[in-house]
């Protein structure tokens, strides 16, 4: 046991030399991982998640066209839908993040505010009950109730098969908050 207790003291020793430039001065402390920011005051409620594959084709492909109206889904080889409801309390926000895949939100009630993490100046995007917002997923975003009242969104998340829905972010640093 005692053996033991000198092999921890002297790696405890090393790790504490180890730690200084010349023996005196201490280096500042890296970190393997950036600091992410927390969202606060929001709810989240998955509502369903599901997969949609071809089993006859890996190459998932989907088009309508009615009239004027053309839609079109491709995936390889397939995609998860999920749909979750988040209700914002006032003055609550996401924290930076990204997703896998595109988002689209709809403002069931209330008013949020939206930021891009590419966008130099910070702009708001804001959009009230009844409009949408979408998030291509792409890069760092935050969303915000800026308000007194709560805000509803129902998101639905278009993701590779099992992937995680949010990839927290750290603070890009370009707007005051």
């Amino acid at each position: 046991m005692s053996k033991l207790l000198g092999y921890v003291g002297a790696f405890a020793c090393a790790v504490a030399l180890t730690s200084c430039k010349d023996g005196s001065e201490p280096v500042a402390a890296q970190s393997a991982h950036p600091d992410f920011t927390m969202g606060s005051g929001s709810t989240s409620t998955l509502l369903g998640r599901a997969t949609f594959s071809d089993p006859n084709d890996q190459n998932f492909h989907v088009k309508r066209i009615t009239g004027d109206w053309h839609m079109e889904i491709k995936a390889k080889p397939a995609f998860d839908i999920a749909v979750q409801s988040i209700l914002f309390r006032p003055g609550s926000q996401s924290g930076w993040h990204s997703h896998p895949g595109p988002v689209f939100i709809q403002v069931v009630s209330g008013t949020m505010t939206f930021y891009e993490s590419d966008d130099p100046t910070c702009t708001p995007h804001v959009r009230t009950a009844g409009q949408s917002y979408l998030d291509k997923g792409d890069h760092a975003h935050i969303a915000r109730n800026e308000t007194d009242t709560p805000a509803q969104n129902l998101v639905t998340y278009f993701a590779p098969p099992g992937a995680a829905l949010r990839i927290d972010e750290p603070n890009p640093g370009n707007c005051p908050f």
